[in-house]
Formats: C-alpha cells, sequence, structure tokens
C-alpha cells in the first residue's frame, strides 16, 4: 500500500528528523546522538509545533518518537545549553528559553488528539523518561534503561513525570524511582506496566513500534481520537465515572453522527474492510 502523503506542509525542523515508515504513521527521530538526544529550548518549541501539525494532518493517525543512534533514546533537558544560560554565556531570553505548555518535548503534559508510540532506543532519562510517560503506549529495546535521577543532581523532574509515575506504578514505586535516581531496565519496566512490549533487538525496536502504529492506523481515525481521550480522562481525572462522562459529553454525538461510524457498520454488516475517511473531531 503507498504511502498516502500529508496534505499540509509540516514545520521546519533542525533538531527532529520526520519521515513517513507506513501509512498514516509519523516517525519523529530526536536527531541529537552527539549530545545523547538531549533536548534544548529551541528543540522542544519545534516539537510542540511538530506536535500540534500532527493533531490538524488529515493523513496522519499515530506517531512514534524515537531517538537517534543506539545509546540514548532521549537523555534529558541539554545541561550544556542550561549551563550556558545560567552563568551568563547565553542571554536569557524567558519567550524562547522554556517548554511548550505540552511539557518536556512537548509530549510529557500533552493533551493533544492522537496516540503517540514511544520507541525507546537506550537511554530515557529525566525529561526523556518524562516524555515516554507522556506516551500512549512503549516498546522499549532490550537495552533500554528508564529513570529519574533529577533529585541526585539536586532539582526536581517538573515536566509531569513523578505525578504520572504514581498513577502508574502506585507510589511505593514511584517514590523508589525518584527520591533514589536509580534507573530500570527494560524487563522490569515491563513488569511495572511502564511498556507495552520489548523488541527482539535494539533494532527491531522502531519496527516493533510500526506493528502497533499499523493496528491503530487501521481503525476508524474518529475511533481512535475517542477512545485515547477515554483513556486519557480517566488517567488525568480522579473519578472513574466522571472520566467517561467527560469523554461522552465532548464526543459522542460528533462520533456517532461522523461519516466513519457508518462506515464501519456498513462495512461490518457488508462483511467488507472499512474504507475511513480523514477525521473531522
Amino acid at each position: 500500500m503507498a504511502t498516502p502523503k500529508p496534505v499540509t506542509k509540516p514545520p521546519p525542523t533542525s533538531h527532529v528528523l520526520l519521515s513517513h515508515p507506513a501509512p498514516y504513521v509519523l516517525l519523529v527521530t530526536i536527531n541529537r546522538e552527539k549530545a545523547m538526544n538531549s533536548i534544548p529550548f529551541a528543540g522542544h518549541i519545534e516539537m510542540g509545533e511538530v506536535f500540534d501539525w500532527f493533531d490538524k494532518e488529515p493523513n496522519l493517525r499515530v506517531a512514534i518518537i524515537t531517538g537517534a543512534g543506539k545509546k540514548a533514546f532521549c537523555a534529558g533537558q541539554d545541561l550544556i545549553e542550561l549551563g550556558k544560560i545560567t552563568k551568563g554565556e547565553i542571554k536569557k531570553n524567558p519567550a524562547l528559553q522554556r517548554h511548550p505548555l505540552s511539557g518536556f518535548g512537548a509530549i510529557s503534559r500533552r493533551a493533544g488528539k492522537k496516540p503517540i508510540i514511544a520507541a525507546v532506543n537506550g537511554f530515557a532519562l529525566g525529561g526523556g523518561f518524562e516524555i515516554v510517560l507522556g506516551c500512549d503506549m512503549v516498546v522499549a529495546s532490550p537495552t533500554a534503561t528508564f529513570g529519574l535521577p533529577e533529585a541526585l543532581r539536586g532539582i526536581f523532574a517538573g515536566a509531569g513525570g513523578p505525578a504520572r509515575l504514581v498513577r502508574n506504578v502506585g507510589i511505593p514505586i514511584a517514590s523508589e524511582m525518584a527520591l533514589t535516581g536509580q534507573p530500570i531496565t527494560a524487563q522490569r519496566a515491563k513488569e511495572l506496566n511502564l511498556v507495552n512490549r520489548i523488541s527482539p533487538s535494539q533494532e527491531s525496536v522502531v519496527d516493533e513500534a510500526i506493528k502497533l502504529a499499523n493496528a491503530i492506523a487501521n481503525i476508524s481515525p474518529d475511533a481512535a481520537i475517542v477512545t485515547r481521550a477515554a483513556l486519557k480522562e480517566a488517567w488525568e481525572t480522579g473519578s472513574v465515572e466522571r472520566a467517561t462522562q467527560l469523554t461522552i459529553e465532548r464526543y459522542s454525538d460528533a462520533l456517532n453522527s461522523g461519516e466513519n461510524a457508518s462506515e464501519g457498520l456498513r462495512a461490518f454488516a457488508e462483511k467488507r474492510k472499512p474504507n475511513w475517511k480523514p477525521s473531522k473531531l
């Protein structure tokens, strides 16, 4: 199947690479291998523009994020740049030296519309781990490690990671990870339900993520958006019932009256594969 091309132009990028490895799938590669894929402030703003574009682009349904090379997925904030700002070697500019509202790498606190899969090829530390915690699914290389080492440096993981880690693994495990700063292996992360699957090899981690992405890309893009919203609402909301109510109130009428709901039901009755249309939600 030919990969449908985006119908809108992506934002210019210099810190990440954009590619389309499968139909309706966007692959975002953090392209700072020599810096262990740490992200400078300009990279965060750039990634915010990329994922805003991704949510609006009708021919994209799911994204994968990974890191260049084999050593690191993302080692967190670019501390070299941060040190130069602190020392005055780089002039302070609060308007540019910030994270977008969607958080570290534009993912750690992202609401968004469409799902993102992390393909963790190596170290996911600090903000890199916070990116992972903000993703909808995670595929890890056998060599991947995960951790929040900020406390060891006298600082705090402030991009949403600690709170979301508690939701996923409970306070005892989250406390151990955040207060000792000790990383965990891919296998331990899978045991803690932080990872969906571990790829057979480091080289195949993106391929495994593409398999998950293809499964999502094959369903109704409307259903994917609404189902993800229901899942995220439950994760972020204290009340499970209120999370359900909020999703129904926001999406139910538009989903059920849309082309894709009608097409899915017709295809089921006619015993054929649905022909999905771009989402209008």
